[in-house]
């Protein structure tokens, strides 16, 4: 945030390779604030609905942990970089609003890992996370069911990554969230006293763990206890939250301007270019998807959820002319959504114009629906197109009536106790003769003209 040290993951790369005497805390060091950083944070406040501030300023946010190499984080306290947002977010079919207090710039601490050993216990220090940039989004407390907070945290991850300003890698702790919990009588507006759940980096773990402190919190107060306001950690294994340290208020950290960094100004010009470059958001394609396509708000929902999928999506719909929007969205969210998750691969392996012209085969009936799967997951694994496997593997739909006719009269006269049994009065058992018709055709006879064929010989 305040100098050039590459920003590394920290997960896979060694510790303290990206360090230099800024981030490290040298004396006699000065800070320079990041323009692209700057820039990412105007982004999220504008995707957000904030008012960008003309001017914020940067403070000095003192605390002593091993982690923070100067003994105070640069972060923004009172006059943060945007303000006074809303994030809409769908419950249950449902528009509520969150409303954004403030989004303020900061960087990031170091990370601590702690080592027991023959009987000896030491905690070692990884710098390289020390310094990155961080945006800080405050929600108001408008969320008051975890359903709710589950929307909040994946809407919020969904725009950042429609934004490009973070990749959504949970597990790499480039997202974290911080839940404040607090809960009040039924019938009353005053909220009891919070706590704060911090470190959270995976949605199951936020979820557990806000279920958890609401649960336990209810119980202190019914029973007549006091709720203190605590900095808790998660312990995902046990399923319960643990204290950590006391809360701590705004004049614990001792907040002062930075002195070595003027006032931000952000001018008006800045905020405009920005404005223009933001892309489609995630709401407004969901809009989009369902008033121009028709789509389901589910199917909507599932195409929008992955800024990849969605522009898949819209690429498949602008090459397959005359197919259905909602066929194409139903085979990315069945077949290739499956394939995906079974390769463990981007949905691109297909691309979308291999696919349009997968679906385009079917429509003109030179494969059926079964074939078409078939055939699609051959593609997915080979990486060639669909012409190519049809003509190869010899796919192509049997749609003459003289041989269907035929096939049907042969499998009848193999079946005369089913056949009987349907005269009798016990129609189901057409679908079982359709079956079998079909499985002789090796599934690339018509279905339309086999129904029609089938019914044909069986009331004759």
């Amino acid at each position: 945030m305040f100098c050039a040290c590459q920003v590394v993951d920290s997960t896979q790369s060694p510790p303290n390779v990206a360090v230099c005497p800024v981030c490290a805390g040298m004396p006699g060091v000065l800070p320079v604030i990041n323009r692209l950083a700057v820039e990412y944070g105007i982004r999220v406040g504008l995707a957000l609905e904030c008012e960008i501030s003309p001017a914020s300023i940067f403070a000095r946010k003192n605390y002593f942990y091993p982690d923070l190499p100067k003994g105070y984080q640069i972060s923004q306290y009172e006059y943060p970089l945007a303000c006074k947002g809303r994030l809409a977010i769908q419950v249950n079919g449902e528009e509520r609003i969150v409303r954004i207090r403030r989004a303020h710039l900061e960087e990031d601490t170091g990370k601590l890992t702690h080592v027991r050993q023959d009987g000896d216990s030491y905690s070692l220090v990884d710098l390289n996370r020390a310094g990155v940039p961080l945006l800080e989004i405050v929600s108001e407390p408008d969320m008051h069911t975890v359903e709710e907070v589950r929307a909040y945290a994946h809407g919020l991850r969904s725009l950042l990554r429609y934004l490009k300003v973070n990749s959504g890698d949970m597990e790499k702790g480039v997202i974290r969230f911080e839940a404040n919990v607090s809960v009040r009588p039924q019938g009353s507006d005053e909220l009891n006293t919070r706590v704060e759940i911090k470190n959270l980096n995976s949605f199951r773990s936020l979820e557990r763990s806000i279920s958890y402190e609401i649960q336990r919190q209810v119980s202190v107060v019914r029973g007549g206890g006091i709720i203190r306001q605590e900095t808790l950690g998660w312990d995902d294994a046990r399923g319960v939250t643990v204290s950590q340290r006391g809360k701590e208020e705004a004049h614990d950290y001792r907040y002062f301007p930075e002195p070595d960094l003027p006032p931000l100004v952000v001018e008006k010009e800045w905020v405009k270019r920005v404005w223009a470059d933001l892309p489609e958001l995630p709401q407004a394609k969901l809009r989009r998807f369902t008033f121009q396509y028709g789509l389901s708000a589910y199917d909507a929902d599932l195409l929008v959820a992955e800024p990849e999928v969605a522009e898949y999506f819209d690429q498949a719909v602008e090459a397959g002319s005359g197919i259905a929007p909602k066929t194409i969205a139903n085979w990315i969210t069945g077949e290739l959504f499956g394939l995906a998750n079974q390769h463990n691969a981007a949905i691109d392996r297909v691309s979308p114009r291999a696919l349009v012209e997968l679906l385009r085969s079917v429509a003109q009936g030179e494969i059926n629906q079964i074939t078409a799967k078939a055939v699609l997951a051959e593609m997915f694994a080979s990486g060639k197109g669909s012409a190519e496997i049809i003509r190869e593997r010899g796919l192509s739909q049997l749609s003459d009536s003289v041989q269907i006719a035929a096939l049907i009269a042969k499998v009848l006269a193999e079946n005369p106790n089913e056949v009987a049994s349907f005269r009798a009065g016990k129609e189901s058992v057409s679908t079982w003769l359709f079956g079998q018709v079909m499985r002789a055709a090796r599934g690339q006879a018509n279905p339309q003209v086999v129904r029609a064929e089938l019914e044909k010989q069986l009331k004759a």
